[in-house]
């Protein structure tokens, strides 16, 4: 029997391997167009940090003149800026139990482990560290920042087949961990459908401190039917019901629920003062949908310029 089950999880480990493999090849494809479309330029603010101020010398751009230091010494002086050896992004992947639920070919979950593996690939790529955060009712899993490819095949399997509490999502929880954690300045990315309650303040502090783009998964429109009873769940709580969509007035309140969650979130969202990446769910197992507005952020960043 013992011998049976090792060999079940032996083979579901390799599965898991191969299409965590999988996933990175195709990745890689579209990697090439995100780096071209702005990733450096991007998030380029994080990675200059000031050096000292020395005094100009034939050759300096008059640009980088500190005027306040030239007016207290009457001579020219500049600021000079360095490269930072490597910017450092973390994946704040949300792990509760409503990213299960499927609304198409993939769920939640396993679209957040696809958008972590272009953004993870996208960072070493460009030399950058990337690591992992996982949270469901608490932290469940923190993979520290290292460079590599190996390591992206880590953060991939682990954002897919990390276990979560089953308990209600607190995304807070996560966010309060990075601030404490992350010393220097960060990019980081939260991958969530913020259904939970409790992360706006969280997220509020994380982002005075550190670069943060809510990654917001949405499901695709959901098509409300005009006849039949349809049982509801919330994941997070497990709390079921029956919607009469026969009648119109249960309809427009579902509806009305759906589009009120959204204005909601995003008004908070934009209170926390973070940019907002929302990747809809594909109906079919479509990777290039879920790459496409990673890659239209990353250049609305670069033509914007970015933020520090």
């Amino acid at each position: 029997m013992s011998e049976a089950s090792d060999l079940e999880r032996e083979e579901q480990l390799a599965e898991l391997l191969e299409e965590v493999r999988r996933i990175l090849v195709l990745s890689k494809r579209l990697v090439a167009e995100m780096m071209a479309g702005g990733y450096v330029s991007a998030f380029r603010g994080s990675g200059i940090e000031f050096d000292e101020v020395r005094e100009f010398v034939d050759g300096d751009d008059p640009r980088s003149i500190d005027w306040n230091v030239t007016a207290r010494t009457g001579r020219p002086f500049i600021k000079k800026f360095i490269d930072e050896r490597e910017r450092t992004v973390i994946n704040l992947v949300d792990i509760s139990a409503s990213m299960d639920a499927g609304f198409s070919f993939w769920s939640l979950r396993e679209v957040a482990a696809r958008v972590c593996a272009c953004l993870s690939l996208s960072a070493v790529q460009n030399d950058d560290k990337v690591g992992l955060a996982c949270v469901s009712s608490e932290l469940d899993a923190y993979v520290p920042p290292r460079k590599g490819m190996g390591h992206v095949l880590r953060i991939v399997r682990d954002c897919l087949v990390q276990p979560g509490s089953g308990q209600p999502g607190d995304l807070g929880a996560g966010l309060e961990f990075v601030s404490r954690v992350l010393r220097k300045h960060a990019i980081v990315f939260v991958i969530s459908d913020f259904l939970g309650e409790g992360w706006r303040e969280a997220l509020s502090r994380c982002s005075q401190r550190h670069d943060v783009v809510a990654v917001r998964l949405l499901p695709p429109e959901l098509e409300i039917p005009k006849r039949g009873l349809l049982r509801v769940r919330d994941p997070e709580t497990g709390q079921a019901c029956v919607l009469d969509f026969a009648q119109r007035k249960q309809r427009e309140f579902f509806g009305e629920r759906v589009r009120d969650w959204r204005r909601r979130c995003d008004e908070d969202l934009g209170r926390c003062r973070v940019d907002i990446m929302d990747v809809e769910v594909p109906r079919e197992a479509d990777l290039d949908a879920i790459a496409r507005p990673i890659l239209d952020f990353f250049r609305m960043r670069a033509a914007r310029g970015s933020k520090r």
